[in-house]
């Protein structure tokens, strides 16, 4: 029989795909149209009977990838304008005291949703715990700057669906006061704004940052972005004016106006220092000391550069003088970049360029943020996934991960970055790590400390490293970031 859960809107109803209880589209906020665009996300109206919940609900508003992500990265649109939904695994909905895992999808701020099938959240549930995920407004909906509406509309959104799960995931057997928040690349930003935001009080206990550090723009920069897409559309940089425009017609100009990569540069959408929903700056806020009382688990792929680099070839048009004039562009020394070629003998110039870009922007910004919470109350603890996919020069990119974290690697969506054989024992090992977090606040290896313990997922077993290539973050540290 399927399964029916009262939540403080209505009662749904789920299916029951094979021992887990499954409810898809549950909305936690209205819809944003009409008088809701561009304002906080309001609640929705409750509903009279039984509402089916067996179908994602609908995406917000997005271009697809570009070729050749395209092809890597599936990420289905469900049409409809009820985009502020979300989705439950439940072992039992009968249960009680269950951990509760909330995942924020990634994709730049612009790409993505919960209906990818990477995504699924049936081994979480097969392992114990309520497993929730989450659709936010994208883009220029999502992430705008206006003079006339509220900044960080996505990261409310985001926040509005955390309360639901601290309202209602009881219902569904979790444990509100048990809430790990975990998410990848523009999700685990997210999270490090939630985690700086006044407004995340109460809602969760540990968070993961997946390939995603605290970063946030000041208006000013927020509303260039916004001004570039005004200045395609021809309408003043404005709330209503946005409003008044075709969506089809709005996406195009977006997808005209933001299209830099995050490792390559170029007009994107960022969180904001609104002195409201994110009072400052997050990367100073967390080193700080706030939310210290959380307990954190944070890493980033050895080669994220890869995704961005390998598949249009931008690798191979890297040149020393490339190279060089980029060195220049970020301050990065000479020094550093040595440490680097020193590092990786027959590296190309491109190769060079990735590492560098991986560290500076990831990972050395991760090590900080470990580095400053070694006096916090709760514990950090660090991870490295270098298993390096077959396809087509992958290596071990940016989002690998992410099918290993939910031991999905069967599903089509997994395989195009994956390959068909990719190793079940390691995802054994990082989805149980990722379970056992959220359920203990312990992934199974040493708290970072002065030492530096890191856990490397490879083609090796798993394994603890003290301080893995602490020569090139000396070399970062030299220079004085």
């Amino acid at each position: 029989m399927d399964p029916i859960v009262t939540t403080e809107y209505g009662r749904v109803r789920g299916r029951m795909e094979g021992a887990v209880a499954v409810f898809r589209g549950i909305p936690y906020a209205a819809p944003p149209v009409g008088p809701h665009r561009f304002r906080p996300p309001a609640a929705p109206a409750p509903w009279d009977g039984v509402r089916e919940a067996a179908v994602f609900g609908p995406t917000a508003p997005k271009n697809p990838y570009a070729p050749p992500l395209d092809q890597l990265l599936p990420d289905p649109e469900v049409a409809g304008d009820g985009c502020l939904n979300l989705n439950v695994w439940t072992p039992d909905p009968g249960a009680a005291g269950l951990p509760v895992m909330v995942w924020i999808h990634g994709g730049s701020l612009r790409y993505g949703s919960s209906a990818v099938e990477t995504y699924d959240g049936a081994a979480f549930a097969r392992d114990g715990v309520v497993l929730v995920s989450v659709n936010y407004r994208l883009g220029i909906e999502g992430f705008g700057m206006f003079p006339d509406a509220p900044a960080n509309l996505g990261l409310r959104d985001q926040l509005a669906a955390l309360a639901w799960v601290r309202r209602n995931v009881a219902a569904f057997g979790g444990d509100p006061d048990l809430v790990t928040v975990f998410g990848e690349s523009a999700g685990a930003f997210s999270i490090a704004g939630m985690l700086a935001s006044p407004y995340s009080a109460g809602l969760l206990r540990r968070a993961v940052l997946q390939s995603g550090v605290p970063s946030a723009v000041t208006p000013a920069k927020a509303r260039r972005t916004t001004r570039r897409v005004a200045a395609r559309l021809g309408v003043p940089a404005t709330a209503a004016a946005f409003a008044a425009v075709d969506r089809a017609r709005l996406l195009r100009a977006q997808g005209e106006a933001v299209s830099g990569s995050p490792l390559g540069g170029g007009a994107a959408f960022d969180l904001v220092v609104d002195g409201d929903v994110l009072p400052e700056d997050p990367a100073r806020a967390l080193s700080e000391g706030r939310a210290g009382d959380v307990e954190l688990l944070l890493g980033t792929n050895t080669e994220e550069y890869r995704l961005w680099f390998v598949p249009g070839g931008t690798i191979d048009r890297i040149t020393p003088l490339t190279l060089r004039l980029a060195l220049i562009r970020f301050g990065v020394r000479g020094r550093t970049a040595a440490v680097y070629r020193a590092n990786r003998p027959g590296a190309s110039p491109g190769e060079i360029l990735g590492a560098l870009a991986t560290d500076l922007l990831l990972r050395m910004p991760l090590v900080r943020l470990a580095d400053a919470r070694r006096a916090a109350p709760a514990a950090t603890y660090f991870y490295e996934f270098g298993w390096p996919s077959p396809v087509g020069g992958l290596g071990a990119c940016h989002g690998l991960e992410i099918g290993f974290v939910f031991d999905t690697l069967r599903v089509p969506a997994t395989v195009r970055l994956t390959g068909p054989d990719a190793p079940e024992r390691l995802a054994d090992a990082m989805h149980r790590a990722w379970v056992d977090f959220a359920a203990k606040g312990d992934p199974g290896w040493p708290a970072w400390d002065g030492s530096r313990p890191v856990m490397t997922y490879g083609s090796a077993e798993p394994a603890v490293v003290r301080a893995p290539r602490d020569d090139e973050r000396r070399a970062w540290e030299r220079r004085g970031r």
